[in-house]
């Protein structure tokens, strides 16, 4: 005999909560007050070279932060570019009165990644703050793609993300105390037409955050993730050959990357003390907190189960199945 256990009810975070202000010169004066909740905390941001990397970077030195710069000035997808661009960005930070330093060092590698956490500790002093941002894409519809396109987006985003915190988890646990943010995507959470390189590796990341998040809290260290939503050129590569995909650009661009770094901001500091293993997503004035798995139907047989007998009750979980859809069509409404 089968037994069937209901779903539970949705919890308390699936509400959507709206705060309004009187108008949006208010809320940047409101904005302003919170300035300098990293003062004294030193970060390393990667892909800061431009897009929301680059707005993270500057956004956190506003907070007092002291910011590693780091990226190695590649296109969209890897090859050589402006490999001045990671100084550029922190000379930009110097000028508006910031404290930075430029890195070309590769998050690919374990070599790289050590240099980084060294040029924290040398110019610097500590290091309070890890930042995984850097990524490239190689797209291509899986029955396509190469194993070498699958493979370097793995290692730039996954096994880069890896390296660093694992090169700054050394420090992090001699001074008890840090914060690590990595950017996922709702490409990984939710899914998106051919990027299984892509998806692979953004909940990739949600597994590795998740993990350092549990076996590190004994040592006061936080690990969460960010799916940001931004126009950024890694958002310009989506197809445009659709009226739909048109109008869903159009309003991807009201989104700039600056929305992204309050978050990062906030996760890094210690008013988020206690806030670890989870996923959040900044939509430009949104926040969202996502959910992670867990069962949401359940059958039980007592005399065990074969092929057949579990095709006789499958459409039990039929309607709890997970839809095949993109992220846009779970996020659909426009950003406010």
């Amino acid at each position: 005999m089968a037994v069937f256990f209901p779903a539970r009810p949705p919890p308390f975070w699936a509400r959507r909560l709206r705060f309004d202000h009187a108008s949006e010169e208010t809320a940047c004066r409101q904005g302003d007050t919170m300035t300098g909740v990293l003062e004294g905390k030193t970060a390393i941001v990667t892909g800061a070279g431009q897009g929301v990397g680059k707005a993270i970077a500057e956004g956190l030195a506003r907070e007092g932060a002291n910011v590693v710069v780091n990226d190695i000035g590649v296109t969209l997808t890897g090859e050589a570019e402006n490999a001045g661009a990671a100084d550029a960005v922190a000379e930009g930070i110097r000028s508006n009165g910031g404290q930075a330093v430029g890195s070309t060092a590769s998050v690919s590698g374990w070599d790289g990644v050590q240099q980084m956490v060294q040029s924290a500790m040398d110019n610097f002093g500590g290091l309070d703050l890890v930042v995984n941002n850097a990524g490239i894409l190689r797209d291509a519809i899986f029955h396509k793609m190469d194993p070498d396109q699958f493979r370097a987006v793995i290692d730039v985003h996954l096994m880069g993300s890896f390296y660093l915190s694992r090169a700054a988890a050394g420090v992090f646990r001699n001074q008890n105390g840090g914060a690590m943010v990595h950017m996922t995507s709702t490409a990984g959470l939710i899914g998106n037409f051919g990027q299984a390189n892509y998806m692979a590796a953004k909940m990739g990341i949600v597994g590795l955050s998740r993990a350092i998040a549990m076996d590190m809290q004994r040592y006061n260290v936080r690990s969460n993730c960010i799916a940001p939503f931004a126009w950024s050129r890694m958002v310009s590569s989506i197809p445009t050959e659709t009226e739909a995909d048109k109008d869903r650009v159009a309003k991807l661009k009201r989104m700039t990357p600056e929305k992204i770094a309050p978050l990062v901001a906030f996760l890094g500091s210690d008013s988020a003390a206690g806030i670890s293993g989870q996923i959040f997503s900044a939509r430009n004035n949104e926040i969202y907190l996502f959910s992670q798995p867990r069962p949401v139907r359940s059958l039980h047989r007592g005399d065990g189960w074969t092929a057949e007998s579990i095709a006789e009750m499958a459409s039990a979980f039929r309607p709890h199945l997970t839809p095949l859809e993109r992220s846009a069509d779970v996020i659909s409404w426009d950003p406010v």
